[in-house]
């Protein structure tokens, strides 16, 4: 049983709020003292550097009352000198200490770049865990990140506490990723997308930095997609004169309901349907010198647009510089289109 550090964890001292308190200053260090039950006294000493000593004091016996940090005792004499032990280090926890959110340097700094990078400040939503914050995306509200305190053992490690922070990972990444020093498999999320980093200057800041702009792309990203066709190959025109669908090869991670802008190359060049998938992976096997597939999608036409409305030079002033293949569009870019 450690009171103190239950107390006063993830807290800073405010020396000025303690001298108003009455705390004295002598030899470096901030005193109080306080009567509990008598013969109980509460003895609380901090120094400059904010480091806590303080004990309950027997002044019949003249000597430190051991038995409130103890497991093993619980009698009623006892609980009642642990609860007046416990309820005045909490007064003073709340009239002279600040929050402190994390322990770790690192975890700081890691908390700063979220911040000014995407704007995400932590969020500590559960009162059981008050160390756990959540960060995310603020225009769609996904998590990208959670930074959380917990016992090693439920990670790896050694049997003490340490400071994680759980962030989406390329899955292709992952199992490479956890024979790093500093990476474990990924704590309370899915362990095939997501990786856990320990916070304490283990892993240098840069690479975290990468980590974490790459699960903030995947939780930002939308549900919108621009696929290439080029008409020497298929004459996607023709097929859409006549139907509202068609099947076409599926590369990427499409989900039904998706949006798809099917993007026309020469002599169009230019975005000419708006599409929604219907189904997805459909197993279809072809190839030939031009292509080759083995699974398809249906995708059905929203909107038909005129070739002059998205050619390919208002793309590139969107963002829509290379179109090789199926791209998953920004919510930003998106929203410029139709």
């Amino acid at each position: 049983m450690d009171i103190l550090h239950d107390v006063f964890k993830k807290t800073k001292p405010d020396f000025k709020k303690l001298r108003s308190y009455g705390f004295v200053l002598n030899e470096g260090y901030y005193s109080y003292t306080k009567k509990l039950i008598d013969p109980m006294e509460l003895r609380f000493s901090i120094d400059k550097k904010g480091n806590i000593i303080s004990c309950v004091y027997d002044t019949d016996m003249d000597e430190e009352y051991d038995n409130v940090n103890s497991d093993s005792q619980y009698g009623a004499f006892v609980s009642q000198v642990r609860n007046a032990y416990i309820e005045e280090l909490e007064k003073i926890r709340e009239a002279c200490f600040d929050k402190d959110l994390f322990a770790y340097a690192q975890s700081k700094r890691i908390s700063e770049y979220m911040a000014k990078q995407y704007g995400s400040r932590p969020e500590f939503l559960w009162k059981r865990f008050p160390g756990y914050a959540v960060f995310r995306d603020k225009s769609g509200g996904k998590w990208f990140g959670i930074l959380m305190n917990v016992d090693g053992t439920k990670v790896g490690l050694d049997k003490k506490e340490y400071e994680i922070l759980v962030v989406r990972s390329d899955p292709n990444m992952i199992s490479g990723l956890k024979n790093e020093t500093g990476f474990y498999e990924a704590y309370h999320m899915d362990k095939d997308k997501w990786i856990t980093i320990i916070l304490n200057d283990t892993v240098d800041d840069e690479v975290i930095h990468s980590l974490i702009d790459y699960s903030f792309d995947q939780a930002e990203r939308s549900d919108v997609w621009i696929v290439p066709a080029n008409p020497k190959y298929y004459d996607v025109v023709g097929e859409l004169e006549h139907n509202d669908s068609i099947i076409w090869k599926q590369s990427s991670d499409i989900h039904v309901g998706d949006i798809v802008y099917l993007y026309v190359a020469e002599p169009y060049s230019a975005i000419l349907y708006k599409c929604m998938a219907e189904e997805v992976n459909i197993p279809f096997e072809y190839k030939d010198k031009n292509v080759s597939m083995s699974k398809v999608m249906r995708i059905r036409v929203l909107k038909r647009f005129d070739k002059n409305k998205y050619p390919y030079s208002y793309l590139n002033t969107i963002g829509i510089k290379m179109l090789r293949g199926p791209r998953r569009l920004k919510k930003e870019t998106a929203e410029k289109l139709d």
